[in-house]
């Protein structure tokens, strides 16, 4: 009659992000396969050993992944695309790495060097990347045809549980569950449906499970966060003939069925009468469902009960936790009760501890995936023992939560008096698009199919270095600044010299797009190893939004009246939205989201008047994020969209009409908020298009969107440089869905993560490319270069 704890994934990047390291040791040739291999078994291993160690009963596994658990999922099940050339067997790590990364044709290094334009042979791209339900983790879009064929490819499941089971670990293996893969999954088949595929596909999940259970595995955990969407009836049939299927093919083994990031809703019925041992509720975004699902679930379903946030750092109330979970044991009794983190760990920092240089109180409000455990192991010995058992904790718990609640740091007068002087007319721009345009063309006076870059370059070795040195010390602000300069004005030089049209500074001084905001508004605070993982080895540290936001002075001003005077041509602004700072940063929990947007909206808002006020022609306000941050259900997208473009339009419009505002935005289906970014009002947005091989622009003709588009022609994501012809051919695809008077040319994204000599390839080629483009299509409203 115990209650026992779970977690349902944790961090993989490790305490000092030691796999970030031994994968870009590995793409970069420094070390072999089994080097790469040896310290990610180091890193599973001393990850079972800590949550064994802080008392969690169900040590997940299989939750590990060199790059993205989704994709492992396709290697598992043999869905690997044909250009691949896998024909059976176990997949490598350069087969593996393929699919995520692409792969590079023949070119000589000293040749990109120099920055002449190359044809690198046709290499092979990476697989579709895409963000996970709504967070800023990114997942490789499983790919599948009418034909495809399922096979038992990789036992990484049961190599991984045998693992553990070495040095002494019981452990609950996981699998990403068999119809949420395929909901996720893309197809080139036109009116192929990949659920169709689920016969074929149930029966290499029965063989894992069946390996498993041969293995010693006694539960499996499946996650179905589909469960939280929005399904049909068909859908919702083939969950319970998937799980039907399982059940009867894997008897003596228990399944805990997972589902986060939203409640069950109207699939709930479907859920509780599944065939299975476990039910998982997500406490934390839902807590709403509790009486429905207690009320739908049998007597026997044991309960995993997400009480602990695992997408945030507030540390919990225990007090007010405990007279929840309190009369749930009571009447369930303990051996049916599992109490875990919302969902996997995987979103949030690993360990508060190493944190020694955040403000004193603020730290005690925080938690990270370690100090989670710790809280769920309270409540566990709390319910099990009394709480008089673990009374200091819950006091320092109540402490915390109190002190934050009543701190002078949380609210600000000032800001809340401005947010209330806010009026509509503050949202709108002076003049429609059209008339903006006419304005907007002679001044910019730019080519057909204007080329550009969405801000960042290279974050050399030499800048990573020169930016430690100052953070410690070894580098005065002085000496720091002079280093900034000369890298701005070596960027700005090549710009001219390859021939782009609209340059950037390039963003040398900036350590992430949301962090260097974050650091000069008030309301914010950060991390030094508070890394969580965006995708393969990328990490972000998310700043941590605990109270009322404002602009104390510029941030981006001086950098940008130095770059544009170096040059003639239109130098952009660059500024990170206020819905995408929300969204990537871990946001305070006691007040509306949509007011902390506002907040920071008027924030951003200054800095986009004072850049116009210092001769900026052209401001790009990313909203990298806008769309991650949309609901899971339908029906709740129209409150949250109301409110993310009204923060976006407050940002822009205190501008005059002929100054010409960007947005930039990532990873993004379009086709059902299209309306949405129309009403975003933006005079040009940049959108991440070549994985997609321009599908995505679909949306935006059917839309008839008027204002202008520029439609990633290369995959920032991968080494790979694409050639000439690549980027001309997927420029004539966008020219068959919008005006050549609509398109610009550019990158997906970003270039921070690429190193120089891809990018400088890769920026000569697309520029050669929009020069090919030039000549073969006439203009419209801009002069063609002779």
């Amino acid at each position: 009659m115990t209650v026992t704890i779970a977690t349902l994934g944790f961090p993989r990047i490790g305490p000092r992000r030691e796999l970030k390291t031994a994968l870009e040791d590995h793409w970069a040739g420094r070390t072999d396969a089994p080097t790469l291999l040896a310290t990610a078994a180091k890193l599973r291993a001393q990850t079972w050993e800590r949550q064994k160690a802080l008392g969690v009963n169900h040590v997940p596994s299989n939750d590990f992944s060199l790059y993205d658990h989704v994709l492992d999922t396709s290697v598992m099940v043999g869905a690997i695309p044909s250009a691949y050339g896998w024909t059976g067997g176990p997949i490598d790590t350069a087969a593996y790495f393929a699919m995520a990364r692409g792969t590079q044709g023949a070119a000589s290094e000293e040749a990109c060097a120099h920055g002449h334009s190359h044809d690198h042979g046709a290499g092979l791209p990476a697989m579709e990347m895409t963000k996970w339900f709504d967070t800023n983790y990114h997942y490789l879009a499983p790919e599948v045809s009418r034909d495809q064929a399922f096979v038992l490819a990789s036992t990484k499941a049961i190599d991984e549980f045998l693992e553990a089971k070495a040095l002494g670990i019981h452990t609950r293996p996981v699998l990403l569950g068999p119809v949420t893969f395929l909901k996720l999954a893309k197809t080139r088949d036109a009116g192929f449906e990949p659920l169709s595929l689920l016969s074929a596909l149930v029966p290499i999940y029965i063989d894992a499970l069946q390996r498993l259970t041969a293995a010693g595995a006694d539960w499996v955990q499946i996650d179905e966060p589909c469960l939280a969407l929005d399904l049909t009836d068909f859908e919702r049939a083939e969950l319970r003939r998937a799980y039907g299927a399982l059940s009867h093919a894997t008897p003596g083994l228990r399944l805990m069925l997972t589902s986060y990031f939203g409640g069950y809703g109207d699939n709930l019925s479907t859920a509780a009468n599944l065939p299975v041992d476990g039910l998982h509720i997500d406490m934390v975004r839902a807590p709403e469902q509790l009486n429905a699902v207690l009320a739908h679930c049998r007597d026997s379903l044991v309960l995993s009960l997400g009480v602990i946030d695992g997408r945030n750092v507030w540390r919990a109330d225990l007090q007010a936790l405990l007279d929840r979970l309190d009369p749930i044991v009571s009447a369930r009794g303990g051996d049916r009760v599992i109490l875990a983190p919302s969902c996997s760990l995987l979103h949030t920092p690993i360990d508060l501890e190493i944190e020694t240089a955040l403000d004193p109180e603020v730290r005690q409000w925080l938690a990270f995936a370690v100090q989670k455990i710790e809280e769920l192991a309270v409540l566990a010995k709390a319910l099990n023992e009394g709480r008089t058992s673990v009374a200091p904790a819950l006091a320092a718990s109540t402490s915390a939560a109190q002190a934050r609640r009543t701190s002078p740091k949380i609210h600000d007068a000032t800001v809340a008096a401005r947010l209330a002087a806010t009026t509509p007319a503050m949202a709108s721009r002076q003049s429609g698009f059209s008339r903006r345009q006419a304005l907007q063309i002679p001044r910019l006076n730019l080519p057909a199919f204007p080329t550009t870059t969405i801000g960042s370059f290279p974050q050399t070795e030499a800048v990573r270095k020169a930016r430690s040195a100052h953070g410690k010390g070894g580098l005065s602000d002085a000496e720091y600044a002079v280093f900034l300069r000369e890298e701005t004005a070596r960027a700005v030089a090549w710009q001219e010299e390859v021939g782009l049209d609209v340059l950037v500074h390039g963003e040398f001084e900036r350590n992430d797009m949301v962090q260097y905001f974050g650091e000069q508004l008030s309301g914010f605070t950060f991390t030094r190893h508070g890394w969580v993982q965006s995708y393969g080895s990328r990490c972000v540290r998310p700043p941590i939004l605990y109270g009322d936001v404002s602009r104390p002075a510029p941030m981006t001003v001086e950098w940008w009246r130095y770059a544009q005077g170096l040059t003639d041509r239109p130098m952009k602004g660059m500024l990170t939205g206020p819905v995408t700072i929300l969204n990537w940063s871990f946001v305070r929990d006691d007040v509306p989201r949509e007011l902390a947007c506002r907040q920071i909206a008027l924030a951003i808002r200054d800095e986009v008047v004072d850049l116009e006020a210092a001769g900026a022609k052209v401001i790009q306000i990313d909203e990298a994020a806008l769309r991650e941050g949309l609901p899971l259900r339908r029906g709740d997208w129209e409150a949250y969209l109301s409110w993310a473009v009204e923060c976006f339009r407050l940002t822009a419009s205190g501008v005059a009409d002929h100054t010409q505002i960007h947005t930039h935005m990532c990873y993004s289906e379009f086709n059902d908020i299209i309306a949405a970014i129309g009403a975003m009002d933006a005079d040009v947005i940049s959108i991440e298009t070549a994985r997609s091989k321009m599908e995505l622009l679909d949306a935006f003709a059917s839309y008839a969107y008027p204002a202008e588009i520029g439609p990633g022609v290369y995959d920032i994501h991968s080494p790979r440089v694409p050639a000439v012809e690549e980027m001309t051919q997927l420029l004539s695809a966008a020219r068959t869905r919008l005006s050549a008077g609509q398109l610009w040319v550019n990158p997906d994204c970003g270039l921070k993560t690429r190193k120089w000599p891809e990018t400088r390839a890769a920026l000569v080629n697309m520029v050669a490319a929009a020069k090919v483009a030039r000549r073969t299509l006439s203009t419209e409203g801009r002069p063609v270069p002779a």
